[in-house]
């Protein structure tokens, strides 16, 4: 069944029927009295997922009415908040700090963090100067041997690529995900961070993590264990599109808090 969505903004009606690795996109210009020539007008067209995702952006408001349609979800919201967030657009900058705080407390990876940063002249880490560094340095600000090497496969990309300077806004989450963990050490759990904290993507759905795991068996009482638990996850929120991100974010919290 493909997936649809409806929302009205400014006085044109979207209508979305998901089909595939693409969108029939209907819009239809409502009767509204603010029109001098008042009437009904509908176009067709087909786009790239995340045309319409950039589209949508990550608005709050929309997000939540959509997600309140779905009970379980709905439920989560009402009984929690999430903080508002900024999405940094530092995709290189983010990479690292993610790598060094992998399997960390919060509290140990600001501090080997904030160290790496000291490593250079004015506290950032510039992908030329992260590549040259010596090695027993990077071992001296705490990180492993197996980190500094994936930190200096990440400014050797970044160099090599211009990461600081891309354009992701014309790429799609999954062209962003199959370039990104080309990087060793960079894998796909880690661009999903990226996508939705770094780049504000709003529907990304991060099925490997633990948190959503364990969120959604309690939210949805699911006894199913490896790839049939996935499958069902991936059912379950597909209502959610195209605001996983929103949902998942609720996840987390409601988690935590329960």
């Amino acid at each position: 069944m493909p997936f649809k969505y409806c929302t009205t903004r400014n006085g044109i009606e979207f209508k979305v029927i998901l089909s595939g690795a693409k969108l029939l996109f209907i819009i239809k210009f409502v009767k509204n009295s603010t029109f001098e020539n008042s009437y009904l007008k509908t176009a067709l067209y087909i786009v790239p997922i995340y045309k319409l995702q950039l589209l949508l952006a990550m608005n709050p408001d929309e997000a939540i009415l959509h997600l309140h349609k779905e009970p379980n979800i709905s439920r989560i919201i009402n009984s929690i908040k999430i903080p508002d967030f900024t999405p940094s657009q530092k995709i290189y900058d983010d990479l690292l700090e993610s790598i060094i705080s992998q399997q960390l407390s919060v509290k140990v990876a600001s501090v080997i963090y904030s160290r790496f940063l000291n490593l250079f002249p004015d506290n950032y880490p510039h992908p030329e100067l992260v590549n040259s560094i010596e090695f027993d340095q990077l071992r001296k600000a705490g990180l492993s041997n197996q980190k500094a090497g994936y930190i200096q496969n990440v400014a050797s990309f970044t160099l090599q690529h211009n990461l600081e300077n891309k354009d992701w806004q014309n790429m799609s989450d999954d062209d962003i995900l199959g370039f990104l963990t080309q990087i060793k050490g960079v894998g796909p759990w880690t661009v999903q961070m990226l996508l939705m904290f770094s780049l504000g993507r709003p529907d990304v759905f991060p099925i490997d993590d633990l948190g959503i795991q364990q969120g959604m068996a309690k939210i949805f009482g699911l006894q199913e264990s490896g790839k049939a638990l996935k499958m069902k996850m991936v059912e379950l929120a597909e209502p959610w599109r195209p605001y996983r991100t929103v949902a998942c974010r609720y996840i987390w919290r409601w988690k935590d808090t329960a």
